[in-house]
């Protein structure tokens, strides 16, 4: 298949062997989201660590299991790296109890990566729903670190209800900088009186920001590259909605991170026809999605 980001080698050593990790700070985004801010404990396994934007990892709670999570921090941050995490199971239920100074285990960095060449003087549009906003997040944190590199950029999260919405503050700071763009939409009934954001599901705020944004800055459709996380469904009406707009499969890109499971294509939980979405991706491009089952 036809990459249309990078790759790079996995971890070295054992392939099942975490390596310890140290919660420096917890972050609590919603009531069942957090952020843990992580350092190695052993100092080589801190300095030989690298990883590049929208990678992902193992993250593990010895005696109860592990989960994958994109690893949501930028590669231009030093000293520590970031997970961020919904409570949804047995594991991540475990990993909501812990406190700052734990230690849980942590297999990675596996996959694929954004190729921030191509998106040099490129208009990027990034579309997250609700807990799938940290695969976006790190990309968007890695190019702001070199913001006269590209073009105008438009940012849109949305969530079930404001309650739901991670990143706000961040999302501020965004807002702040020149040629940013950042909108926040609830779904219908999620919003509260006071509410200063958007009200409409991520697709169809999409639809509409999109052309505003080339009309500011005097862009063409031609010269956008669009990344998007979150549902399923969400996923494929954001690019029903900019294929409307007259972007093509291949200016749209996705991850399928939530096909993950062992990291290393040995279980087969992750394969789609003959793609095993943990060595080949988890960064596809709409194209490259279309092409494979219809499970995908």
């Amino acid at each position: 298949m036809e990459q249309t980001s990078l790759q790079q080698p996995t971890a070295a050593g054992n392939l099942y062997l975490p390596r310890q990790v140290r919660i420096r700070k917890i972050i609590r985004e919603t009531h069942d989201v957090r952020t843990f801010q992580l350092e190695f404990v052993d100092p080589a396994d801190r300095a030989s660590f690298s990883y590049g934007v929208g990678q992902f990892g193992e993250f593990s709670l010895f005696g109860y299991g592990e989960s994958t999570f994109n690893i949501s921090s930028s590669p231009t941050w030093e000293g520590y790296f970031e997970c961020c995490f919904r409570n949804v199971g047995q594991v991540t239920d475990r990993l909501q109890a812990l406190t700052e100074g734990d230690i849980i285990g942590f297999r990675g960095p596996y996959g694929n990566f954004y190729d921030l060449k191509a998106m040099e003087g490129k208009d990027l549009v990034f579309a997250a729903g609700g807990i799938g906003f940290p695969p976006v997040r790190c990309l968007i944190w890695n190019i702001l670190a070199e913001r006269d590199k590209y073009g105008a950029i438009l940012v849109v999260h949305g969530a079930r209800t404001h309650r739901d919405l991670i990143y706000t503050a961040e999302m501020d700071e965004w807002s702040k900088i020149d040629g940013v763009t950042v909108v926040k939409t609830v779904d219908p009934g999620g919003e509260p009186e006071e509410w200063d954001g958007e009200v409409g599901f991520v697709p169809t705020v999409v639809g509409e920001q999109v052309p505003d944004m080339l009309a500011r800055h005097g862009s063409s459709i031609d010269n956008v590259l669009a990344y998007t996380c979150g549902p399923p469904v969400m996923i494929n009406f954001v690019i029903d909605a900019l294929e409307g707009l007259g972007l093509t499969k291949r200016q749209i890109h996705l991850t399928l991170e939530n096909k993950m499971k062992c990291a290393v294509g040995k279980c087969g939980r992750c394969n789609i026809g003959s793609t095993y979405v943990c060595l080949e991706g988890p960064i596809f491009n709409a194209e490259q999605v279309a092409a494979m089952p219809d499970d995908a």
